[in-house]
């Protein structure tokens, strides 16, 4: 089979022939439907992932069940899922309450998850080392569904975790319209009535989350003028919540500057900035949260939300042959929404 692989920090990905893999006691295997693009793989690619390696990428995964390994139950031959990402020790206490994202023993297991140290999905078949990792797609097409385990999941995660900040009479502040960024504004709309600001440095991008229904976009690509005009939006309150998919410095001090007292930033991408801290900056009584994934229960309730037609993912799919290109485009800014691999 054919297979996109991670072959060492700084080197472009290698597409590759392996055989068919074959689910040992406990496992399952997946007939891979699609697998998401994710800006997560470039950090992977440039940075690697400590020693780990070679391996396949892809960890927003969907497909079909193909085969279960020895003790293997709960799930039949074609049956539709999506892959829960981040792999924990699956025995801890966070472990146990479905929360693997933050398993307490990340720091000794050998990999993140498939795609992340282990084979991932970008290949026709994956191997998934429990059934617990699993979580039923119903009708929802395999292909399309494929990076609502990490697109959706994430910035679901973070925004669940801000709930009691979004009241009727709250801003929220989506910053990065991209992959993660567009499921942000629609998981917004339907889980509060918080008004909505979307930030972004790409015209298009801005576009898009027009259309998926946000009456306010800004341009970003000034940051000290996208804070005035975002002030004068909101008044002396300040922005509630400040939900940052880039993490480059100028988004993170866009944050900072925007927030009024008694707010929240949520710092989800990995751009490389740091929140500066001072005196009444960020102002009192905001709390800064890193969220990271989220939980295998919170990937049911994303599931549920676009089964029920209130999300859904802007995909351009691919065949996998065109991954490297993928990639590129990726790096570019060229994709809108979530880029999909096909086998």
């Amino acid at each position: 089979m054919k297979a996109v692989r991670y072959v060492g920090a700084g080197r472009p990905p290698e597409i590759v022939d392996l055989p068919k893999p074959a689910p040992g006691p406990g496992q399952v295997l997946v007939r891979i439907a699609g697998a998401g693009v994710c800006h997560s793989d470039l950090h992977v690619l440039d940075h690697g992932l400590g020693p780990l390696g070679p391996f396949t990428l892809g960890h927003e995964n969907a497909g079909w069940i193909e085969a279960l390994g020895a003790g293997a139950a709960g799930w039949k031959e074609g049956d539709a899922v999506a892959v829960y990402g981040p792999w924990g020790c699956g025995a801890c206490r966070t472990c146990q309450t479905s929360a693997e994202n933050y398993c307490e023993h990340h720091a000794s297991i050998p990999t993140m998850g498939g795609g992340l140290g282990s084979d991932g999905g970008m290949a026709e078949y994956m191997v998934v080392p429990s059934p617990r990792l699993l979580v039923p797609l119903g009708g929802l097409d395999p292909a399309k569904a494929a990076p609502l385990s990490d697109a959706a999941l994430t910035p679901y995660h973070a925004i669940k975790a801000a709930l009691p900040w979004l009241t009727p009479d709250a801003t929220v502040v989506v910053i990065g319209i991209g992959g993660l960024g567009h499921m942000a504004v629609q998981i917004l709309r339907a889980l509060s009535s918080a008004r909505i600001i979307a930030g972004d440095i790409d015209g298009a991008k801005l576009a898009h989350a027009r259309a998926l229904g946000v009456a306010h976009t800004i341009d970003t690509r000034d940051p000290e003028r996208a804070a005035e005009e975002i002030r004068a939006l909101v008044g002396e309150r300040g922005v509630t919540v400040a939900l940052d998919f880039v993490g480059a410095q100028p988004t993170l001090d866009l944050c900072s500057r925007i927030v009024g007292r008694a707010s929240r930033i949520a710092i989800v991408g990995l751009g490389g900035g740091t929140l500066h801290y001072a005196q009444g900056s960020p102002p009192f009584g905001c709390e800064v949260s890193m969220p990271y994934w989220g939980s295998r229960t919170e990937l049911m309730e994303v599931i549920a939300l676009a089964g029920q037609g209130l999300i859904h993912v802007e995909t351009e799919v691919f065949p996998l042959e065109d991954a490297l290109d993928v990639y590129q485009r990726l790096r570019e800014g060229h994709i809108k929404g979530r880029a999909v691999l096909r086998p």
